[in-house]
This record gives C-alpha cells, sequence and structure tokens, in this order.
C-alpha cells in the first residue's frame, strides 16, 4: 500500500497533490491519503473523488498550522499504524521540510526530486536527475521509502477517479502543543511576479536558435495565438533576455502541459527534465539532428522565421 500525503494551501489543496496521488495510482497497489490539519473534512471530501482506497483525515488541534514538529508527530503516528509499502509526497517547500525529519522519525530512506516510478527486480525503481539534469539515475531503496516527486513528474489529468466517493476515516493524532518547538509563520510564496508555469496547459518555449532578442516578438505572437504562456531554456533567461520565473528545466521549473512547442532548443538534457512530461510536443529548429527531435511529437526542420509567421497565420485564420 502506498501512501499519499496530502498538502493543503490556502483552505484548498495544493495542486501538486493531485499529482502525487496519480504517481502513486500509476506505480500499482492499493492507495491511501493523508491529509493533515486540525479541520480537514472538506479536503477530504474533495480528494473522495481520486480513485484510492482511503482518506485519512489526521487532525489535532495542535495542527491548525504548519509546524515540522507537529506534522512529524501526526505522520508518524499514520505510518506506524498503516505500515505503508512507500510514503509519497509532492517535493514542495512544505515537503522539503518535512519529510526529512519524518524519515529520520521513521527510520526510512528518503528519496527527493523523483520524476518517475518504475517496477525492477528488487522492488519500485525511483527516477531522479542528478548531476544538475545531465544523468537521470535510477534509485532503489534499501526498505520502505519515503518519494517526493517534482512538479510535472506526472499529469494530474491522469488522475484516476471513481464513481462514488472513497471512505474516509478520521484520525485523532496525539499531538501535544508543548511539544512543538516552531511558531508558525505565513506560508513561503513566491514574489507576485512570479509566473508559475507548472500550471500552464499551453507553452511556447524559445531557445538560443531565435539568434536575436527581437527575435522574441515571434514567439510572443505565437503564444497570444495560441493562448500560451512563454517559456525558455536557460541561455535565453541567463542573457536577461525573459525573466528567470520563464527559465525551464533542471535549474528552473518542471512543466507537463497539454502542448509544448519549442523554438530553436537544441534539446539539452537540463532543459528535457523539465519538460518531458509534456502531452504533445512540436518542435522547430534548423538541425535535423538536433536531440529534441528524438521526444518531439511533431517535428519542422526549418527556419522558424519563416515557419512560425505561417504558423500563426494560419491560427488566425
Amino acid at each position: 500500500m502506498i501512501l499519499v500525503v496530502a498538502e493543503e494551501r490556502g483552505g484548498g489543496l495544493h495542486p501538486l497533490t493531485w499529482e502525487t496521488v496519480a504517481a502513486a495510482q500509476q506505480a500499482g497497489g492499493p492507495v491511501k491519503v493523508a491529509v493533515v490539519g486540525a479541520e480537514t473534512s472538506a479536503s477530504a471530501a474533495a480528494l473522495a473523488s481520486a480513485d484510492v482506497a482511503e482518506v485519512l483525515r489526521v487532525e489535532a488541534p495542535a495542527l491548525e498550522s504548519y509546524t515540522q514538529d507537529g506534522f512529524v508527530a501526526a505522520l508518524a503516528q499514520v505510518i506506524d499504524a498503516e505500515q505503508p509499502d512507500e510514503v509519497y509526497l509532492a517535493h514542495t517547500y512544505q515537503a522539503r521540510d518535512l519529510a526529512p525529519a519524518l524519515a529520520v522519525r521513521t527510520g526510512r530512506p528518503l528519496v527527493t526530486d523523483c520524476i518517475a516510478v518504475k517496477s525492477g527486480e528488487s522492488g519500485r525503481v525511483y527516477v531522479r536527475p542528478v548531476f544538475q539534469g545531465r544523468l537521470l539515475a535510477d534509485v532503489v531503496a534499501d526498505g520502505p521509502a519515503i518519494a517526493a516527486f517534482q512538479a510535472g513528474a506526472v499529469r494530474a489529468d491522469s488522475l484516476a477517479r471513481r464513481a462514488q466517493p472513497a471512505p474516509i476515516r478520521l484520525v485523532e493524532a496525539a499531538v501535544d502543543p508543548g511539544s512543538i518547538r516552531q511558531r508558525p509563520e505565513a506560508p513561503f510564496r513566491e514574489s507576485r511576479q512570479a509566473v508559475d508555469l507548472s500550471q500552464a496547459e499551453r507553452i511556447v518555449a524559445v531557445g538560443r536558435g531565435i539568434k536575436e532578442r527581437e527575435q522574441l516578438a515571434l514567439a510572443t505572437e505565437l503564444a497570444a495565438a495560441l493562448e500560451a504562456e512563454i517559456g525558455a531554456s536557460r541561455p535565453i533567461c541567463d542573457a536577461g533576455w525573459l525573466p528567470m520565473d520563464r527559465q525551464i528545466g533542471s535549474s528552473g521549473q518542471t512543466v507537463a502541459p497539454k502542448l509544448y512547442v519549442a523554438l530553436g532548443i537544441s534539446g539539452a538534457i537540463q532543459h528535457l527534465v523539465g519538460m518531458k512530461g509534456a502531452r504533445t510536443i512540436v518542435a522547430v529548429n534548423k538541425d535535423p539532428e538536433a536531440p529534441i527531435f528524438e521526444i518531439a511529437d511533431y517535428g519542422v526542420s526549418g527556419d522558424l522565421l519563416d515557419i512560425v509567421p505561417a504558423v500563426v497565420k494560419e491560427l488566425k485564420g
């Protein structure tokens, strides 16, 4: 059985929770979901729509706000009682604080930054980028593991749902308020100017193949015609042509849109790590041997300065 730890944000579920539940479903076997807090009925009801065996409402007055001490204590009790084979979390800022302490408390190995999980001879194998995304490593945990999945590793729309709500069970956690050493503060938030590309359904991304900054206008026009967000590979952002919050890849955002249009992007592994979860990939590049064509669903070998205006003209009718 896999236990997924859901995460709440602003009174609702964090979007990456659904991706994590989908990852657990694809791994195979029964799935349970635990949501932690002082009052979790609304989140539990939403989670019960997923095709899971059970939703656990892990509640205690001391869990009203997130603290590492409180949540670790509560989840350790749930893990001890349920004995899951694996515990899955979304690789969020909260999970980065929570997961290492939970792993130590429960004596379980921790695998972070996962982008996939598959079956192997020794059990489940977790796939994660290493060396700044230059390579992908297959990791086999020594015992029941805790795994955290990157944003976009699994598409949320692949989530299997059920006709009737899953059973919901209340778990009253024994958490002593006096044992909590932290004082809750407002959760970390990105700056208001930051762009969350992980939630975009369509993205037009540009690489160094556009040659000049002035050519960004072509990509912007195509994005407008597609009602898409603009993204970029690292060289574009390093050059200051687009802000860093538009960067996609191992050192930027991980995305999984329905449509990903790559303009002048060669397909270095650091970039592919961030976007290969896209449902449909369209690549435009002058080099017919560019690595991006190996994963593209549709490829056009040619000058984007000729191709993009023609596409925009067709889209505008």
